[in-house]
């Protein structure tokens, strides 16, 4: 067959275009597949930071608000309930918090940026159960103020520190948070994410 005849700049045009339309079709393809891949709006308005105005929660009361689709306590926690975390440090199987349940600059005995006020993600850490809240004793669950999970009867103190001989392994989690003023907290960052953003 011979090659005579052939109109060579004609050829190279129709290549081009067909490569341009294949790659043109390729890229309307290829959008919708790759926007699939990207978390939803509601998915991302779940993993949002949660702003909680915690300035008119009574002494002993907990609110309670969702984050990430889990419960978050926030206790703002008596004189008495901050002077029993000296007194359950013997009976806990964590008093130091050396296991990674709570981000490193609130690894104390209260747990927290400021002792009044407790931040804890209200689920039990051995299988997920939601414990109760006990603000004094009198109930007879606990010796101090804490959270008895009724599930498998798992204890934790006031900062949400598990005691020993518990179902519990662990200490109840508490969330990354910071303050935004002196009563409004944000569930989700870190302190230096404010400096730095």
């Amino acid at each position: 067959m011979s090659n005579e005849g052939v109109d060579v700049g004609k050829r190279r045009f129709l290549t081009t275009a067909t490569s341009v339309a294949g790659g043109v079709g390729a890229a309307f393809v290829a959008v919708p597949f790759i926007k699939s891949w990207q978390p939803s709006a509601r998915a991302e308005a779940a993993a949002a930071p949660v702003e909680v105005n915690v300035g008119q929660l009574a002494e002993g009361a907990m609110l309670t608000v969702t984050w990430r689709g889990k419960p978050v306590w926030i206790v703002r926690r008596t004189e008495e309930m901050l002077a029993s975390l000296d007194e359950v440090s013997d009976m806990l199987r964590d008093p130091d918090s050396e296991k990674p349940q709570q981000p490193p600059y609130i690894q104390n005995q209260s747990r927290a940026i400021k002792p009044e006020f407790l931040v804890m993600v209200g689920i039990c850490t051995h299988l997920g159960c939601s414990p109760k809240f006990r603000p004094d004793a009198s109930q007879g669950d606990l010796p101090y103020s804490g959270f008895f999970c009724p599930c498998h009867g798992s204890k934790f103190d006031i900062a949400g520190r598990v005691y020993k001989g518990v179902p519990a392994p662990l200490n109840m989690v508490v969330p990354p948070y910071r303050y935004k003023t002196d009563t409004v907290l944000v569930i989700g960052e870190d302190p230096n994410q404010s400096e730095t953003a």
